[in-house]
């Protein structure tokens, strides 16, 4: 009974891919909603940051995780790009649970009486923990596709946030006909090949948005890619503004260099 079911389903995927070789499923080309961080004096919107944040928390981190960034990173009173209060660090930071290291108070054990893992209250100094202890819990949850770390993708992907708010909001269009999705997948024009193993990460009304703004998909979509864009490059606002201060002081050294040598060359011909 279990071969035939096995030989069945594969039955079933060797013919999908046959019949989608058959047809382009390259990528649609990226939406592109607009961000307020684009362009040389774009800066991140303080509110979305936050409300991305939250998308991040309760949707996203029950799979993907973001190992690159710390709690303290997301504090805005270290003059940083942050956007919580230190206060409010300590409190998001304490809601995890990080694995405990080996101290004098454990005596070096990493497992409780039962062999369950001990763990402590992070501290703004912690990353963020991982939802799976490894990639095989990882992919054992997850239908045998791990989720990637979302610390970088913004940055790891062609179209960066475009592609990432793209993927987020393509899913519940219908497949064109002669395309086949494929088991366990989940139809995605702008996704390579159309078939992706992520399911619809995002319904209406998932979040409720302290601020009341309304949690739509386009606007949870929105606010998560913000935050990600962050997350990716945290210190994108200080890059900003030490480059625009690094160009009006080339542009006033190249005018007393232009002076100089009006001064100095001009009478000699």
């Amino acid at each position: 009974m279990r071969f035939s079911r096995l030989a069945l389903t594969l039955g079933f995927f060797l013919a999908a891919a046959g019949a989608n070789a058959a047809i382009d499923t390259s990528p649609l080309p990226p939406k592109h909603p607009g961000w307020s961080f684009d362009g040389p004096f774009g800066m991140y919107d303080r509110a979305s940051l936050q409300r991305g944040f939250q998308v991040y928390k309760e949707v996203c981190s029950a799979c993907h995780s973001l190992n690159r960034v710390s709690f303290h990173a997301l504090s805005s009173d270290n003059g940083g790009d942050g956007f919580f209060t230190e206060p409010q660090v300590k409190a998001i930071a304490a809601g995890y649970k990080i694995p405990q290291e080996p101290n004098t108070n454990n005596k070096g054990q990493l497992t409780g009486a039962n062999g369950e893992p001990l763990t402590r209250p992070g501290i703004p100094a912690d990353h963020f923990p991982p939802p799976f202890p490894n990639e095989y819990a990882a992919k054992a949850a997850n239908g045998g596709a791990a989720p990637p770390d979302l610390s970088l993708i913004v940055k790891a992907r062609t179209g960066g946030p475009n592609y990432v708010y793209s993927i987020v909001t393509g899913f519940h269009q219908t497949p064109p006909a002669g395309f086949k999705v494929l088991p366990n997948k989940y139809y995605n024009p702008y996704f390579n090949g159309w078939n992706i193993s992520m399911p619809p990460p995002l319904a209406p009304n998932q979040v409720t948005y302290s601020d009341g703004t309304k949690a739509t998909v386009d606007q949870m979509a929105h606010d998560v890619v913000t935050f990600l864009s962050w997350a990716a490059e945290p210190t994108m606002e200080d890059r900003k503004r030490i480059g625009f201060g690094v160009m009006l002081f080339l542009i006033a050294f190249a005018g007393l260099l232009y002076l100089s040598y009006r001064r100095v060359w001009g009478g000699i011909h």
